[in-house]
């Protein structure tokens, strides 16, 4: 099996939780380090591999693929030197701090003849899986309306200084808006229009930490919301079509799991507590149906499956670069509007 040689730029909580844990459990690929600053810690977890002291001395190694994991004002910078050097690159989210930045590695991507994919993870959520899967059945009708919510109780700022200070990639818009609005571009594809309420509710924040979308279709909406103050949560998936509604809490045990240290290479990796199941209440061949629903298993693995496929077989990433423009679209026009104060066509 051919190994993707594979560095991270960045070993803190995205590089330990996020990513390392699959690199290593893929037989695709093969972890050779990360770019670390100040604290050394990928050889304590990984005594073979590398401490890289600079961007420069990664692209200079035998890397294939570099994971771009920094603070989303440094993506654009450090993802643009990887392609150059004629890389394949993983960027996390969100992609970069402008739709022309995005634009632009993409482009670069297409003219290097590399692969260029977007860490959207949570597109292998169990429970967006689950609404995917729902909604892809038609068991729900023609949709009129969906509203997804990615809801936290959490009055008091970051230790992260890149997550509090004013700068181009702080804020929650471009921190939990890019798994809102790939989630819901994923399902339905891209909106006509967008309307959107950008704003700051936390004391003595410098970056917007609330944030209401709404997504305009032809013949329906979807409502994307996310911010701290939500101490008693709603649900977070909530989808009405014409023949019924299907509800769902944000339940994915992946990333909990991840934390802890566990390892995603069992069968049961990604399985829901089956408390928090769905519920789906509609219509069936004239019968009404009110029931609860199993839970797809979540799997981030399948992601880097992607990517491996992507680079061995030439095949297209299941994140593309252009996904993640059409993310940043949408970033765009929220702010815009939010500062007009009105509907921002696309």
């Amino acid at each position: 099996m051919q190994k993707i040689k594979t560095a991270l730029l960045s070993y803190g909580m995205s590089g330990k939780v996020f990513h390392a844990p699959f690199i290593t459990n893929h037989l695709g690929f093969e972890l050779l380090g990360s770019w670390e600053r100040s604290k050394k810690l990928i050889q304590l977890d990984f005594p073979a591999v590398k401490s890289y002291p600079t961007l420069e001395a990664v692209l200079q190694d035998e890397v294939d693929l570099v994971i771009v994991n920094t603070p989303v004002a440094t993506h654009y910078e450090f993802a643009k030197q990887v392609l150059l050097a004629g890389k394949h690159a993983i960027v996390e989210k969100a992609f970069t701090t402008t739709v022309a930045q995005a634009q632009e590695l993409a482009q670069i991507a297409q003219e290097k003849g590399v692969k260029l994919a977007v860490f959207q993870n949570r597109r292998w959520d169990s429970d967006f899986k689950t609404v995917q899967k729902i909604v892809q059945e038609g068991l729900l009708g023609e949709i009129v309306e969906a509203e997804f919510h990615f809801d936290r109780y959490n009055p008091l700022l970051s230790p992260k200084q890149h997550k509090e200070t004013t700068n181009d990639g702080a804020g929650i818009l471009k921190d939990l808006g890019p798994h809102l609005i790939d989630q819901a571009l994923c399902l339905f594809g891209m909106p006509t229009a967008v309307f959107a309420d950008v704003r700051i509710t936390r004391a003595n924040s410098l970056v917007d930490d609330c944030i209401d979308i709404l997504l305009y279709y032809n013949s329906f909406r979807v409502r994307l919301k996310a911010g701290f103050f939500v101490r008693e949560a709603v649900q977070s998936f909530i989808v009405h079509g014409k023949k019924g509604s299907f509800l769902k809490t944000r339940a994915d045990v992946q990333e909990d799991n991840l934390k802890l240290g566990m390892q995603p290479n069992t069968a049961t990796w990604g399985t829901e507590p089956e408390s928090q199941q769905g519920f789906l209440h509609t219509e069936v061949d004239g019968i009404l149906k009110k029931e609860f629903v199993p839970t797809q298993q979540g799997n981030y693995m399948a992601f880097f499956d992607g990517v491996y496929h992507s680079i061995t077989n030439n095949t297209v990433e299941l994140v593309t670069g252009q996904d993640g423009v059409h993310v940043m679209q949408i970033i765009e026009a929220a702010l815009q509007s939010s500062a007009a104060q009105k509907v921002i066509s696309l």
